[in-house]
């Protein structure tokens, strides 16, 4: 099928919920075996409860070689056991954190003819959204959201980004250029500690002429939160993935074996997970891992995930010092514009697309 267009007309998720309805359509219905254990939505501070690793990144750049180790080791460790790990003392302003997201719950609550000017085809999936994937018939989540290209250059363009509010244009701006400077200081760490050169993983990904994307999940209120998912079980296509979650209410969940964890957010940090780019590149030393959103009926949530990935057109396999006769390469090469084409057609199918890609043994 043509990826031009949506094969249905789009339903905005807040409109369905600001209908009053007490039912969801049965279009956003999951199967028993996908429907979520919801937590207690509210963050309460409870640290008894197990959580993904936190990890203080003050020191990682300084001239104390003994805490650089430390700080590497945590890294290391999160990335092997997890997948998923927390970032505090991360360089980004937390005032400039704190806008980011509230210029885009503003967005999300600007009048529907705002909103309406940026809606988005499956061709780019740039502007405002409400589903992943061009199946016909297919059960849809519980969520709207925007996405934008930040880098390469070519591809970044203002006029796509909302004009509402004022600020949101250069507030954007910023905060994509703030966590690519991240990104390229986390890609470093996961190089040293995978035994090869701190810029080898980048110059894997095109060096400075990578890719860098930025989704913003809206995630309405939900009369029947225990039927559904605001984003279905995946691991993220690209390369790294830096989340701002909502400061005040959880849904984002990551598998651990045959469990789903809630992560319970610390204050202005990121949430950073591998994704397939990176499990590929490292010969799946390191291995990108299934997370989804659980919605629910009293909050709203919003977040921001920006997405770090390969220039579009590298082919993308395990790096050749990490592939050896014990160690065979595990993937054929594959640029990223080839290995996204399936969840914007599919939409999210959980680990399927890098299991399935994997060399015959």
């Amino acid at each position: 099928m043509s990826c031009q267009d949506w094969p249905e007309p789009i339903v905005r998720v807040q409109s369905l919920s600001e209908s009053g309805s007490t039912d969801i359509p049965d279009r956003y219905v999951k199967p028993p075996a996908e429907r979520p254990v919801l937590p207690n939505s509210r963050i309460n501070g409870d640290d008894e409860k197990i959580n993904i690793p936190i990890i203080n990144l003050a020191g990682l750049d300084g001239g104390d070689e003994n805490a650089r180790r430390e700080i590497l080791g945590q890294i290391s460790a999160a990335c092997r056991e997890w997948g998923f790990f927390q970032v505090v003392n991360h360089g980004v302003r937390h005032e400039l954190m704190d806008d980011a997201r509230e210029n885009w719950r503003q967005f999300f609550h600007s009048p529907m003819e705002v909103k309406q000017a940026y809606g988005n085809s499956p061709k780019t999936y740039e502007g405002y959204g409400s589903r992943l994937g061009v199946e016909k018939g297919a059960i849809l989540d519980w969520s709207d959201y925007y996405f934008l290209h930040y880098r390469p250059c070519s591809l970044k363009d203002f006029n796509k980004w909302p004009a509402t509010p004022a600020s949101c244009r250069e507030v954007i701006d910023e905060y994509c250029k703030e966590l690519v400077r991240l990104s390229g200081r986390l890609m470093k760490a996961l190089s040293i500690n995978l035994g090869i050169s701190e810029d080898r993983l980048q110059n894997a990904f095109g060096g400075d002429n990578i890719g860098a994307c930025l989704r913003v999940n809206f995630y309405p209120k939900c009369p029947q939160p225990d039927l559904t998912l605001g984003l279905s079980s995946h691991s993220d296509p690209g390369g790294l993935t830096l989340l701002l979650p909502d400061h005040q209410v959880t849904g984002l969940q990551v598998r651990k074996g045959d469990n789903w964890i809630t992560v319970k957010p610390a204050k202005h940090a990121f949430i950073v997970n591998i994704g397939d780019q990176i499990q590929v590149l490292s010969n799946a030393n390191y291995k990108s891992v299934e997370h989804r959103v659980a919605v629910n009926s009293a909050n709203e949530r919003v977040s921001l995930a920006f997405f770090y990935n390969p220039k579009s057109d590298i082919p993308i396999e395990p790096v050749k010092e990490l592939v050896t006769e014990e160690s065979p390469s595990l993937y054929p090469p594959m640029t990223f514009d080839e290995y996204r084409l399936f969840i914007r057609t599919r939409g999210p199918k959980g680990k399927s697309q890098v299991e399935s890609m994997k060399s015959p043994r």
